[in-house]
């Protein structure tokens, strides 16, 4: 599991794969000086509900990883994600498994 470190304080767990696309996603948005919203469920196992939170480009980030192999990435995953940034729901963290459902709902 690697974190997503937000703002210097807030710490927000994703399983290493996810962690790499959203990256990805993430900071092709930011490099663009483009302000949007994430979303995701959080697990029962850590409290369950909903969050969300502002990424901006003055906003510091750390991706940490705990593999130290980088995975292969899923182009369709990552342009789903983006997809989703735009939004006005914002990006919403899924699984690789329901974005390749999504790109085969939505062409």
């Amino acid at each position: 599991m690697g974190y997503l470190i937000y703002g210097a304080t807030q710490e927000y767990e994703f399983e290493d794969r996810t962690l790499a696309h959203l990256k990805v996603a993430i900071t092709t948005k930011l490099r663009r000086q483009e302000s949007f919203l994430m979303s995701w469920v959080q697990p029962v196992e850590r409290g369950g509900g909903r969050l969300s939170i502002w990424l901006a480009p003055n906003i510091p980030l750390v991706f940490r990883f705990s593999g130290g192999r980088p995975p292969r990435l899923n182009r369709h995953w990552i342009d789903v994600l983006t997809d989703y940034s735009h939004t006005a729901r914002g990006l919403v963290v899924m699984s690789e498994d329901e974005a390749d459902q999504h790109q085969r709902e939505h062409p």
